[in-house]
């Protein structure tokens, strides 16, 4: 929350320099003209301290630089008010920049609050589905961008999401926060999930309506697991159907991708719908194009399909972090928002 802390060398450097010049003093038999340096530590001690550090460190080094003993080559009245006033100055920073990094704190807290109310963590269990979600937003110090996913028991089944919309950073948040608002609704209510796509291309359609120019659009994955988890069917809007783990190897299963949700074409060209039946150890995964068009120094593309089986495991979190590890060796500097989906049925187990 408070970000990362200050260097160490930042916290010891003007202990170090203090320390520095009076040792050198104490042990040349001649002064030394070095009484230069102690104006320099207050400025250091803003870095990584607070007021009070930073006035002590101040006063440390105009002592230094007056009491005889150190022998500083006699400094004048100029160079001890000097230090001095410097020493003020730094400490006025330092309360500056603490006040600034308490409000950065309270602003950070109340950011991340919003963010998990829009895109809360997953539960391990939806029903009979184990569950895992792994989000690395492309805009640095975000918890959302422009992915999303979110899995919910209704009274026809357990339903999931994932999805894309268009841009990324926080620009995108109000727009995932308007689909998986209508998510949560449509999953209570629709009893297919052709019908819950429908309602997610409406909700983005009126989003836009009032822009003319707002080419408001996005594209998603819709799962709707029957209630006892044998089966699941599954709508493309624009995106590509999730990848089967069965048996050591990783299918990608044929869902034929309808129009991107948003564009009011759903009635025109309504979804297809595909039903897979589903078998114990059965895993699903879903990834968006931030791990799929994910290119190495080389330009080539992340093998997912490839790298998969290798990195299978039974439980969904290990799965996707292992995938995570395994695309940042591949491609170090990922560009786009990462998502991935891992869900597990597991037949025959009741709510």
């Amino acid at each position: 929350m408070r970000g990362a802390p200050p260097p160490g060398w930042a916290r010891v450097l003007p202990s170090a320099l203090l320390a520095g010049v009076c040792a050198a003093e104490l042990i040349s038999p001649e002064p030394l003209d070095i009484g230069f340096l102690l104006g320099a530590i207050p400025p250091l001690a803003v870095l990584a301290h607070g007021p009070v550090a930073t006035a002590v460190l101040g006063t440390l080094a105009v002592l230094v630089l007056t009491v005889p003993v150190f022998n500083l080559n006699d400094p004048g009245s100029t160079d001890v008010l000097t230090v001095c006033f410097v020493s003020v100055l730094s400490v006025l920073l330092s309360y500056v920049r603490s006040s600034r990094d308490a409000q950065l704190v309270t602003e950070r807290a109340v950011a991340e609050a919003a963010q998990r109310a829009v895109v809360p963590p997953l539960p391990e269990r939806v029903g009979p589905v184990r569950c895992a979600g792994l989000y690395r937003a492309a805009q640095s110090g975000t918890l959302v961008g422009g992915d999303f996913f979110d899995v919910r028991a209704g009274p026809y089944g357990v339903r999931a999401v994932m999805g894309d919309v268009q841009g990324h950073g926080l620009s995108a948040v109000a727009t995932v926060a308007s689909l998986l608002g209508a998510f949560r609704e449509a999953a209570l209510d629709q009893p297919d999930p052709e019908a819950v796509a429908a309602r997610l291309d409406r909700r983005l359609a009126v989003d836009s309506a009032g822009e003319p120019h707002a080419e408001l659009f996005a594209t998603a994955v819709l799962l709707d697991f029957s209630a006892d988890a044998r089966a699941v069917r599954i709508v493309a809007c624009g995106q590509a159907g999730p990848m089967l783990l069965r048996d050591g190897r990783a299918v990608e299963l044929d869902v034929e991708p309808c129009t991107p949700l948003g564009l009011g074409l759903a009635e025109a060209t309504p979804p297809r719908v595909v039903s897979v039946p589903l078998r114990a150890g059965d895993r699903l995964f879903l990834a968006s194009d931030g791990v799929t068009e994910a290119r190495d120094a080389a330009g080539a593309f992340y093998p997912l399909a490839e790298r998969l089986p290798g990195l299978a495991a039974e439980d969904p979190v290990t799965l996707a972090e292992r995938v995570w590890t395994d695309l940042v060796r591949h491609c170090p500097d990922v560009q786009d928002d990462v998502t991935m989906l891992v869900l597990a049925p597991r037949p025959g187990d009741g709510p």
